[in-house]
């Protein structure tokens, strides 16, 4: 049961990671309505004891406090386009997955105290203590809905730019799919000879924990731009031997294309005279203008 003593809140989308939220302000005993373009979507968190709203501007009446979580930024603006009006003066925490130039657009569109949100977890999680929640935008919208926002996971205030929750959320999940990168590689590569994926993918997990300690001297680097603290493995070396990874899986038939990349990027640090540095130093490269 609703707990009345609780501000209402209202959440806009019930896909996968919207019923979450939902659920989760549910069994935290806020009052919740609920809005979805398909609304049979809805009917099961009506049963749970969410109120469904039959428009957009009926939902957003029903509590100051917003949530949108849609698929996209296009799919945010044109619901939201249809509640202007209704819009104006509430408090809008937008959990949309998009870029921090998508995030500082919105922020200005409408009449709102707006918060951009990155959430760091994938539906089970939400609510769990492994789920995190990245907000940035109107610092007073942060405070006064903080015991709201913390349903869904710890909450991580990154600062007034609208686009900084976004930022690091693009951010985390960048190193994410590099990482991904690099493990579907790795396992193409050893499944290319007969040996069991499951078989190799525990010493996969053991190896790679073993590296993450270098994003901190990475980060000590490119803050200080000096890639030469700390160097254990030159990238002169490193570039040397990085050629026989895309060797090694051209001899097996597996394409390189996933860790290509790096290989030129790391002799060009070479050839410009940082070979004593370490890998960190590719990121200047990454800069606009200093690439080659």
């Amino acid at each position: 049961m609703p707990d009345l003593s609780k501000p209402a809140v209202t959440v806009l989308g019930a896909g996968d990671m919207g019923s979450a939220l939902v659920r989760a302000l549910l069994a935290a005993g806020y009052p919740t309505t609920v809005w979805n373009r398909t609304p049979e979507r809805a009917k099961p968190l009506v049963a749970e004891g969410a109120t469904q709203a039959t428009t957009v501007a009926e939902a957003v009446e029903a509590s100051r406090l917003v949530i949108v979580c849609l698929l996209d930024y296009k799919s945010v603006t044109e619901v939201l386009d249809t509640a202007r009006d209704a819009l104006a003066g509430q408090v809008l925490v937008n959990l949309t997955n998009g870029t921090q130039g998508q995030a500082r657009e919105l922020a200005g569109r409408y009449d709102v105290d707006y918060l951009d949100g990155g959430i760091m977890a994938v539906p089970p999680m939400i609510a769990s203590p492994a789920a995190f929640v990245f907000y940035s935008g109107s610092r007073s919208a942060y405070d006064t809905n903080k015991p709201v926002l913390e349903v869904f996971g710890e909450s991580i205030y990154v600062g007034t730019d609208p686009g900084f929750a976004a930022l690091h959320d693009i951010g985390l999940l960048s190193g994410m799919y590099g990482m991904f990168v690099g493990g579907l590689h790795a396992l193409a590569l050893v499944t290319s000879a007969g040996i069991p994926a499951t078989k190799f993918a525990p010493l996969l997990k053991r190896y790679v924990s073993s590296m993450t300690g270098y994003v901190d001297r990475m980060a000590e680097q490119i803050d200080k731009q000096d890639y030469a603290i700390d160097v254990t493995s030159n990238i002169a070396m490193q570039s040397a031997g990085y050629v026989n990874l895309t060797l090694s899986a051209e001899e097996q038939g597996i394409s390189p294309e996933l860790l290509a990349p790096l290989g030129p990027l790391m002799a060009q640090r070479v050839a410009d005279g940082h070979g004593h540095e370490d890998l960190g130093g590719v990121v200047e490269l990454l800069k606009k203008g200093n690439k080659k």
